[in-house]
């Protein structure tokens, strides 16, 4: 007996849907989506987006990030190729004719065969909150202006949105990446990067060149929003075999922090106040031991996070301490053995993080129970535990991360193996919205998303997969 068109219809549906659903796995979903196999590749030195800004000794590769614990600061960041220039920024708000000056400190680093320009680093302070404000560096010579807008003041209703990049490079995909955030119909306010900037040391002698075009290629977002920055290992840059032994010297010269306002004695882990969140950013290449400096930092910064404040507990870190991938495997294990404790005890809200180049996304989970004897050493669902987030898909020249182990674990709800970046849409105290965008979708299309209910103010279960 042949089909009746209704009944063959309810088929083809049926059978659409089933073929473009993601792939249900022993946890929770792996992507069906097929990323056209392509190599990565780095955009040449002549590329447009690396271009020098016209004019004598221009201020280039200008970037901004929070320059104190609250938002009332910014650190304004450029460099001038042959000689030092200005150290002056001249700012002032959007509604008012009076101009501020500020000076910037002028720093040069060697790296092998390589000598930098000069990078200023000027810290301007005692800004009104949620103002616009105008900047121009390189004053009396080539001038250059850009604009910023300061974070409201911090409070535990006030909406923010981020931005979530990592792992980004300089490839042709590295620009589609960046191109997408700048054009997400979700406007985000600053990044939060999770380390890997440049890459230049996948490069012979880990050539500093491609830090300057980094910086160059980066300015149209940066040097108009903060990026919050982590240290990833492409930063370690550490090269005996060259003479190279102070690990961290082109990142460190390059992009300033305000670690010491949160009492922090390295610039590799610290923690700011933005809006409504309480962001604590930590070094997966610094010792991290019991009582090591980033350990007694982080215990005794913790306790500090007023939820009443900042509802929002965010924390940035470059390897991840869940991943199902079968690149960077475990290599973040010692790290969880070490902080996962506290981060259940302080109900952390979200944890991002890079390394791996492709995305996942974990249930709430922790796997603290363990005490040598007992056995109990598998990740467990725990709405007191942080979601895990892997973002190290920005697009740079090493190419996708596509081997997955398999069954796919339970604590795992999504991946997919495509470059992309996300957004966090901070609403109010109780609720965030997060989106996950691949590059090869229109720009405000949402591969995979998430309401986030705050762990602390409003603590119901927001799984995305039902336990097993």
């Amino acid at each position: 007996m042949g089909s009746s068109p209704s009944s063959s219809s309810v088929v083809f549906a049926v059978l659409f849907l089933v073929l473009n659903a993601p792939v249900l796995c022993h946890g929770g979903k792996t992507s069906s989506f097929v990323r056209k196999v392509e190599k990565t590749v780095d955009m040449p030195l002549d590329s447009d987006v690396f271009r020098v800004p016209p004019g004598n000794n221009a201020p280039q590769q200008v970037h901004i990030t929070q320059g104190d614990h609250v938002g009332k600061a910014v650190i304004v960041s450029w460099v001038t190729a042959n000689e030092p220039g200005s150290k002056k920024v001249i700012y002032w708000s959007e509604n008012s004719e009076q101009k501020e000056e500020a000076n910037s400190k002028v720093y040069t680093y060697k790296f092998y065969n390589y000598t930098s320009g000069y990078i200023h680093h000027c810290t301007i302070r005692n800004l009104e909150f949620n103002t616009k404000y105008y900047y121009v560096v390189g004053v009396g010579h080539t001038e250059r202006k850009f604009w910023l807008t300061t974070p409201p003041a911090v409070g535990p209703d006030v909406p923010y949105t981020f931005g979530l990049i990592g792992d980004l490079g300089q490839s042709y995909d590295s620009n589609t990446t960046l191109t997408h955030y700048e054009k997400n119909p979700t406007k985000g306010q600053a990044v939060l990067f999770v380390g890997d900037l440049s890459y230049a040391d996948n490069y012979p002698n880990h050539d500093n060149v491609r830090w300057d075009t980094w910086g160059r290629f980066v300015e149209r977002s940066v040097a108009y929003q903060p990026w919050i920055w982590t240290a990833g290992n492409h930063e370690i840059d550490f090269a005996p075999e060259i003479g190279e032994t102070k690990p961290f010297k082109p990142f460190t010269h390059r992009y300033h922090v305000p670690y010491r306002a949160s009492q922090s004695t390295a610039p590799f882990w610290y923690s700011i106040k933005r809006a409504s969140a309480y962001i604590i950013v930590l070094s997966s290449y610094s010792a991290y031991g019991k009582y090591t400096p980033q350990y007694k930092w982080l215990e005794e910064e913790l306790p500090k996070v007023n939820r009443s404040e900042t509802p929002w507990l965010i924390v940035l870190m470059h390897s991840p301490w869940y991943n199902s991938y079968n690149y960077h495997y475990m290599e973040g294990e010692t790290m969880r053995v070490m902080y996962e404790r506290w981060f259940v005890q302080y109900k952390v809200d979200v944890v991002f993080a890079g390394h791996v180049h492709a995305y996942e996304r974990s249930e709430r989970i922790s796997n603290i129970a363990y005490n040598i004897v007992n056995g109990k050493c598998v990740p467990v669902r725990d709405q007191t535990a942080p979601v895990y987030i892997t973002i190290g898909d920005g697009g740079n020249l090493e190419g996708l991360a596509t081997n997955m182990t398999y069954p796919q674990p339970e604590y795992s709800a999504y991946r997919e193996a495509s470059f992309g970046h996300a957004i966090f849409d901070i609403k109010n105290r109780t609720h965030a919205y997060y989106g996950w965008h691949r590059n090869q979708d229109g720009y405000a299309v949402e591969a995979d998303t998430m309401w986030f209910y705050n762990r602390y103010w409003h603590p119901v279960d927001d799984s995305t997969n039902s336990e097993p």
